[in-house]
């Protein structure tokens, strides 16, 4: 069972991190209001990352070393994972 540590851009344009097994779940939990207390007062507005991780402890820990980076370095990194999951051009 694999686990993701995710971002999400809020609407105020802050970032939360959360870790998850199911982060459609969890985003739409998000989403609904029944998320975390962060995301009750700011409301997500578009999830921009999910990066996998073998179990739950080296989840914790990417969600840790996720949350000292600085708003602009979560960014960058976010893009980085979409840009690598895209689809490559023919």
């Amino acid at each position: 069972m694999s686990w993701f540590v995710y971002v999400i851009e809020c609407r105020d344009g802050s970032l939360y991190t959360g870790i998850a097994i199911d982060v459609a779940k969890r985003y739409a939990a998000h989403v609904a209001g029944k998320g975390a207390r962060y995301t009750r007062s700011h409301p997500p507005a578009r999830l921009l990352a999910a990066f996998p991780h073998p179990d739950r402890s080296s989840a914790l820990k990417g969600e840790h070393a996720m949350r000292r980076l600085s708003p602009e370095a979560k960014r960058s990194l976010c893009a980085q994972a979409a840009a690598a999951t895209a689809a490559p051009d023919l």
